[in-house]
């Protein structure tokens, strides 16, 4: 447990020593470890708090807020649907349902074999295309059975 709390504190430290002198240094703290990490893990929020002089819970309370923020690694695929009510007025509920069972994960998941992660998010910006989704940062409009069924075996290749 010590050296994986020292190899996180030696990932973070630089990203810390870079924004903490800037005004309002915590959302490019997260993004700095996230993007350098994959997630931000739970044992670097103490270390975060100390060097910017908040509690843990202010920290914690600003990674679970925002739902980009991961506590785990994602998968090598990041699936988002779209849960909004235009996709979901448009069948996107029965596209999340067969999608679910497809891959084997509900929301929030990731595979066992760390394939894909399954998001759910409130608005992608194709009200007019819904129901959609976003893959790997790809939008995907007007998902149907058929394209679910593809993009379930494109994540697991």
């Amino acid at each position: 447990m010590q050296q994986a709390r020292t190899e996180i504190a030696a990932a973070v430290e630089p990203i810390i020593d870079r924004w903490k002198g800037e005004e309002g240094p915590l959302l490019p703290i997260l993004n700095g470890i996230q993007r350098e990490l994959g997630h931000v893990p739970r044992e670097s929020l103490p270390i975060i708090a100390e060097a910017l002089n908040l509690t843990r819970a202010e920290v914690y309370g600003v990674v679970s807020f925002y739902h980009d923020y991961r506590e785990k690694p994602a998968g090598r695929h990041v699936l988002k649907l779209c849960r909004a009510e235009a996709c979901q007025s448009m069948g996107g509920d029965a596209v999340a349902e067969k999608l679910q069972k497809l891959l084997g994960i509900r929301f929030h998941e990731t595979s066992a074999d760390g394939a894909v992660t399954l998001e759910p998010v409130y608005c992608l910006g194709l009200c007019a295309c819904a129901p959609s989704a976003m893959l790997d940062g790809e939008v995907i409009g007007r998902l149907d059975d058929a394209r679910a069924e593809e993009i379930a075996a494109e994540v697991r290749a």
